[in-house]
């Protein structure tokens, strides 16, 4: 019998993207539970995934992207978790089938998705920092090592899996995501509020430095 897998999808107002990444995780074989953590939106990102099938848990207020995927885990009924973000562009079933099978062909503990040839910012923005993806899979044993403070992480908890995947000597394998990027905050807030919005990410990630 192959080992279960859950995809687990953070979402804070995402009702105008998360169905892109919802409809490929549904024709993927080996997924087998989808999960929506709704992060406390107040747009109709839970509406739009039940509709897709997905099991939505809701957070009452926005808690951070850590403490969503801690929420998504503990819902998890898998031996793998996978997490994608819930506003990427281009994502097919064979982006998602090349994250888990180095996993599920027990080769490695976890991977590690990288984007390419999608959009120069996204692009750029990771070949200087592959270990800040969302785009990650990893045997779910793993999270009970790198997931203990996820909460309080936020956006900052891309830089704490590497880390705790360092300490324990599971280097992921990277993964090319060929033609996928993901939607800019500028886009989704306007300018002004996009900009914050990215100001407010990066301080969460540079918090998160001095730990690695």
């Amino acid at each position: 019998m192959r080992d279960r897998v859950a995809a687990i999808i953070p979402a804070f107002n995402e009702e105008g993207n998360i169905s892109n990444v919802l409809r490929v995780l549904r024709t993927v074989p080996e997924v087998d539970q989808v999960i929506v953590v709704n992060d406390g939106s107040w747009d109709h990102t839970s509406e739009v995934s039940r509709a897709l099938g997905a099991d939505v848990v809701e957070l009452a207020e926005n808690m951070g992207k850590g403490a969503a995927m801690k929420a998504g885990v503990e819902r998890a009924d898998a031996d793998v978790v996978l997490f994608l973000d819930a506003d990427l562009i281009g994502l097919t079933v064979d982006h998602v089938r090349s994250l888990l099978q180095p996993i599920l062909d027990e080769e490695y503990e976890a991977t590690v998705g990288i984007f390419e040839g999608g959009r120069p910012t996204t692009d750029w923005a990771q070949a200087l920092a592959p270990f800040l993806s969302g785009q990650r899979a990893l045997r779910r044993g793993l999270m009970s090592d790198v997931g203990s403070n996820l909460d309080e992480a936020r956006f900052g908890v891309e830089l704490q899996i590497h880390r705790q995947l360092k300490r324990l000597g599971k280097v992921p394998k990277e993964v090319v995501l060929q033609d996928v990027s993901q939607v800019m905050k500028e886009e989704k807030l306007g300018l002004v509020k996009g900009l914050a919005a990215r100001m407010k990410m990066y301080w969460e990630i540079i918090r998160e430095i001095p730990r690695i």
